[in-house]
């Protein structure tokens, strides 16, 4: 198999039969028909299933995974490359924000450049202000959090060799932050320059991007507790230090103090640290327990498709 093409569904299905068609063409034009399109139903509540099965049933090029239930889009992805056959894989969001036709451009630029991936990087990234400012606040916070500079304004597009695939899927972390594991996995890695289209309304909200924040840093470092090591040091060295004015003070000039206000600020002060400090701490002992227990990230109900039924 020369190539494959991974996507995921979730709430696809007016986009299914065009993503398929689109896609087809594109990779026909590289390598005439030896090619497959893999689809990774993640749990949609709608007809995206079976509207893919339907097609399976018509286009032999075409391999639907059924997940047992909604296990998120980075695991959907990561569950559609471990299927994928090809020598290389290109893999691309379905509700075509992203252009199928992409591939085409980016095969040239793999194969002149001698790399193992070419991704996609948005020109000006899409959605309102706010949108775009949440979006560069991210990346600077995971930065600033872990020390990893990643690509910016990244889309999920990207052409991969087989072998980089295989290095990617060698991660067996149950928190999978995708973008994440791209940089870390290494190999020569080159962006292309695309324009994203906007066909729905983003489904990552500000609540969303905090907690994928909080999940992409303590999955890729140990920064919040070096953090409250420091902070707790720093904390101690004032108290010391205000300990000794207060010894000073009542030693040589007996004067009497005063301030339930600061009293009591410190101790809400210290109370809201301390609070704080345990619940990072208690972050970390989760991503420990989910590790530990090694339940697979994905599960697969059935495959469909002409070679499988």
């Amino acid at each position: 198999m020369k190539l494959s093409i991974v996507a995921t569904l979730y709430r696809s299905e007016s986009y299914i039969h065009e993503f398929c068609y689109r896609s087809a063409e594109a990779a026909k034009l590289l390598v005439v028909e030896d090619y497959e399109i893999v689809l990774v139903n993640d749990g949609s509540p709608d007809q995206s299933l079976a509207v893919a099965v339907a097609l399976s049933q018509e286009e032999p090029y075409l391999k639907v995974i059924d997940l047992s239930r909604n296990f998120g889009h980075h695991k959907a992805m990561m569950t559609g490359l471990a299927y994928a056959n090809g020598d290389y894989i290109f893999l691309i969001d379905s509700d075509l924000e992203e252009a199928p036709e992409w591939l085409l451009d980016f095969y040239p630029q793999l194969k002149s450049e001698n790399c193992d991936v070419v991704y996609g990087v948005q020109r000006q990234r899409k959605g309102n202000l706010f949108e775009r400012l949440t979006g560069q606040w991210f990346y600077m916070l995971f930065q600033a959090l872990t020390g990893l500079a990643l690509p910016r304004n990244v889309v999920t597009a990207r052409l991969m060799t087989h072998r980089y695939v295989e290095a990617l899927l060698s991660h067996r972390e149950r928190e999978v932050f995708m973008a994440g594991l791209w940089h870390i996995t290494g190999f020569v890695q080159q962006p292309y320059r695309v324009t994203k289209q906007s066909t729905s309304e983003t489904t990552y909200t500000v609540r969303r991007k905090m907690s994928l924040l909080i999940n992409s840093v303590t999955s890729f470092s140990n920064m919040p507790l070096i953090g409250i090591f420091y902070i707790g040091l720093t904390i101690f060295l004032v108290a010391s230090l205000f300990t000794l004015y207060l010894v000073v003070n009542r030693l040589f000039f007996a004067k009497p103090l005063s301030g339930w206000t600061s009293v009591m600020a410190s101790i809400w002060l210290l109370g809201g640290l301390v609070i704080s400090f345990i619940g990072v701490i208690g972050i970390y002992l989760s991503k420990i327990f989910s590790e530990t227990k090694q339940r697979p990230y994905t599960i697969v109900r059935r495959i469909y498709g002409k070679s499988h039924d």
